[in-house]
């Protein structure tokens, strides 16, 4: 604690010099309207000779700029669907000018072009576009899936999950925010089927960015990616959407008073997975139900300090009540069936709520300080007791056979008991300040967060294995039949509180030399956590280079140290006991890049490619169990990460965009006091312990070294496609396309670098087809618009999707039994089978 205020005051003492470095300039003050002398709220207004530096109009349509004085300087106002206008000043140092503007609505038609966030794209972040969720043809279309297509180095290899990888990183090991407001994902859930909705609802979304990675050091403390989101803030008095689908449906509704002090955004989901969780191998009674409400609230108190309320309230419950399974598994020499009975069920239910007020002043136009207070509860209660009596079957394989595919004779039975009372308990408050100084040639951020933390665990889980009429583990010899020998017993009840501490600081800037353009990020974060007294922190750099070529090309390379200390998850071992001397794991990326904005077929292009190696240390390994993360709770494991990332996005078809992304990867670790024996008989034959007829003589102790991580995914391919019927765009048709290399795993135990065979590849088609039943003319032909009782409406959509179009058994994890040989043998948990599902979209 005694470096905290050394700290604080350091901190602040760089917010008192950037708010203090104000270079004398001139300024241009004013309002921006319409032809009828409305207030165009959200102009753009920037200065032509350095076009990433600019603001925005307010409620008022009113807006200030600070220009160089003594020299002549354009100020450009653009709004969408008006015409732009140039306006030329030369002022006197503290010279204040003040213009009103009236934009013009445009009538021409502008070749179509790529809008490039110079912002983003001279940093490791890039633009999500939220709007392509409406065409997303899955089961669990979410913003988190559309990075799938839009980002670069993601991959997810279950449908069901909005849980994503990035670059060889785990799910813990991405960061996500909506309005500055860090977002968790439930504790608790260990499949997808189970998980329930994302946080983000894609129809209150303004804005995405992500990054995968050297991202700046305004961006937290995790190993591997960053997403950044940002709620609208309405600009009519009434606008809204409704969905509907076999899946459930969402209704979103937003406001803004007459005088734009006021927005209000609400948003209603409503979801149920029992549709495709029915093509499941398991059959039985699935009653899953996830609700949610969010709400967004701005009121400007003054022109310049505006005030925001962000509210989520969301319930989750997954109740199931298995019949039977069948599964054929296995190779044309070696056909088999499980065949499975159950009997008891499993009642999961997860509470969560959010808040967050913010306060943002904005003194000048150069200064900007946001306050930001937020607090977290979740309420998550794990509940089974599933029995299952299985019979493994060995079937017929003569072709010639009117048996074939019959059950031929049987390999063995056996019978398991899953039981779980798992309940949890987890608050979170923080309190954080952000600030920005933007420069006439610079910009400084620098922040400042404090967070407490407090969870209450109670976690008991056991395991009962009958394998083929003996139990696992088995019993001594002479032991009573009346004991029973439980497989795995986990009983823990933890408490844990604890305070962090953090805080960041970074310049950018931008420079032009021989007409080449350069820019570079340079900062530094630290994070301080009283649970163990551990202080880290390190810097992060970035630099581009976009060189005076004839072809739009941008360079860029970045490095940085990225530090995650452990949450509740990592610090709970595989037994359910807290590792008190836990320490953060350590990520040192090094990237090196490039995008190439082009036209193809008179269309704007944007390909885009990154390399990357991930220097791991400190690593906490771990093990997935579906879409649940089993730690070791131990920093015993370094390892790295490396792999090259292409992406490419435009017009395939004129009019729509299309994403296509390949990523191609190799992550591994090397765990500490990892180690087998390999034994041998008096013939130096290797032989196994316990072979009575093989003796050993002699055992040579190996070290496995560098093994797969649990993520190494080699290869993932992405494909988002749009089309439209010739001639007629209101007829479209979307496709996406996924394809991921196989997933390390291995026997049921916890000896990792057994986990090298691999699970078969990740594939699957959708397709979803769609008819624009109304559309307001309004932006296509000024003053002709829908009549009569759908005056109101915008647009309305009746889209019908195939999923998994091709019917390929994915798998997602295995079910391991062994026969009356001992044999062992995995058997595959598939995901969802083919849907049909009808969806119906309302905008108005």
């Amino acid at each position: 604690m005694k470096n905290i205020g050394k700290l604080i005051a350091l901190l602040f003492l760089v917010t008192i010099c950037g708010t203090t470095a104000l270079s004398q300039s001139a300024t241009v003050t004013g309002t921006v309207s319409d032809e009828g002398f409305r207030p165009l709220v959200g102009a753009n207004v920037f200065l032509q000779s350095e076009p990433n530096k600019g603001t925005s109009t307010k409620r008022d349509g009113s807006f200030s700029i600070s220009v160089k004085p003594n020299t002549e300087q354009t100020v450009v106002i653009t709004y969408l669907g008006y015409d732009t206008l140039y306006k030329t000043f030369n002022l006197n140092p503290g010279e204040t000018k003040n213009i009103d503007i009236q934009l013009t609505f445009g009538s021409r038609s502008f070749k179509q072009v790529i809008v490039e966030d110079e912002r983003t794209r001279t940093s490791t972040m890039s633009r999500i576009d939220p709007k392509s969720i409406d065409q997303l043809p899955m089961p669990n279309a979410s913003i988190e899936k559309t990075l799938l297509f839009q980002g670069m180095g993601v991959s997810s290899s279950n449908e069901l999950s909005s849980q994503y990888s990035v670059r060889g990183g785990s799910f813990d090991e991405n960061l996500i925010y909506v309005n500055d407001v860090e977002v968790y994902r439930p504790f608790l859930v260990r499949s997808g089927q189970q998980e329930g909705l994302s946080f983000i609802n894609p129809k209150l979304v303004r804005s995405v960015e992500f990054s995968s990675g050297g991202f700046e050091a305004q961006y937290g403390d995790k190993m591997s990616s960053v997403l950044d989101v940002h709620y609208k803030k309405p600009k009519k008095k009434l606008a809204g959407s409704a969905e509907g689908s076999l899946l459930g449906g969402n209704i979103h509704l937003e406001n803004a008073s007459d005088n734009y002090r006021f927005t209000q955004l609400h948003g209603f989901r409503y979801r149920t997975n029992q549709y495709v969780l029915n093509s499941l191998d398991t059959e039985g009674s699935y009653k899953p139900s996830f609700t949610d409400y969010q709400g967004y609230f701005t009121y400007d108190l003054t022109d310049d300090l505006e005030l925001g309320l962000l509210l989520n309230y969301a319930k989750n419950e997954y109740n199931f009540i298995p019949q039977d399974r069948e599964t054929d598994f296995g190779t044309i020499n070696e056909a088999l069936r499980l065949k499975v009975f159950f009997d008891g069920q499993e009642i999961n239910e997860y509470e969560t709520g959010v808040g967050a007020l913010t306060a943002t002043w904005q003194p000048t136009n150069k200064l900007r300080l946001k306050f930001i207070t937020s607090a977290y509860r979740t309420l998550q209660q794990e509940n089974f007791d599933v029995e299952g009596a299985y019979r493994l079957d060995e079937l017929n394989r003569d072709l010639g056979s009117d048996n074939f595919g019959e059950v031929a004779f049987s390999r063995g039975t056996g019978g398991y008991i899953n039981h779980a009372r798992n309940y949890l308990l987890g608050n979170v408050f923080a309190a954080a300040h952000k600030g920005t100084y933007y420069g006439d040639k610079y910009t400084v951020r620098w922040g400042l967060r404090g967070k407490h933390e407090r969870i209450e665990d109670e976690f008991n889980e056991w395991r009962y294995v009958d394998s083929s009429g003996y139990s696992l583990p088995n019993a001594a010899p002479f032991t009573s039949r009346e004991d029973i020998n439980l497989y795995e017993v986990i009983r823990a009840r933890n408490n844990i509180n604890s305070s962090r501490l953090m805080g960041y600081g970074q310049l950018s800037r931008a420079l032009t030399v021989d007409s080449n353009e350069f820019s570079f990020n340079v900062g530094g974060r630290f994070h301080y956590w009283d649970f163990n007294d551990e202080l880290v922190g390190g810097p992060r750099a970035l630099f581009t280079w976009k060189p005076n070529w004839e072809k739009d090309i941008l360079f860029k390379a970045a490095s940085g140290f990225y530090y995650q200390p452990p949450f509740y998850r990592e610090m709970r071992d595989l037994n359910g006991d807290i590792n008190y001397d836990i320490e953060a794991q350590r990520a040192i990326h090094y990237l090196v890049g490039m995008d190439y904005v082009f036209e193809m077929w008179d269309r704007p292009f944007k390909f885009a490619t990154e390399a990357y190696y991930k220097q791991l240390d400190n690593l906490i390994p771990y093990e997935i169990d579906n879409v649940r993360l089993r730690y070791y709770a131990e920093n015993n494991a370094k390892g790295y990460a490396t792999g090259i990332d292409f992406k490419i996005n435009g017009e395939f078809v004129k009019g729509v965009q299309s994403w296509a992304s390949l990523s191609i990867m190799s992550t591994k670790e090397d765990i500490k006091n990892d180690f087998y024996y390999e034994y041998y008989d008096d013939e130096g034959n290797r032989t196994y312990q316990g072979n009575q007829f093989r003796p050993i003589t002699d055992s040579v102790r190996k070290e496995p070294g560098y093994i797969p991580r649990p993520t190494d995914q080699r290869v993932n391919f992405s494909l988002f496609f749009q089309d439209y019927f010739p001639g007629d765009p209101t007829i479209k048709m979307n496709l996406n396309l996924v394809f991921g290399t196989g997933l390390p795993f291995g026997p049921p135990s916890y000896d990792r670098y057994q986990d090298t065979l691999r699970i078969p590849p990740y594939r699957r088609v959708d397709v979803g087809f769609s008819k624009q039943l109304l559309r307001d003319e309004k932006s296509e032909r000024k003053g002709l618009g829908l009549k009569g009782p759908f005056k109101h409406l915008h647009s309305v959509w009746l889209s019908a999707e195939v999923f998994n179009m091709l019917a390929i058994n994915n798998t997602i994890s295995y079910l391991w039994v062994r026969d009356i040989s001992n044999r062992q043998y995995g058997i595959p948990n598939y995901l969802t089978g083919r849907q049909l599902n009808v969806r119906l979209i309302v905008n108005f």
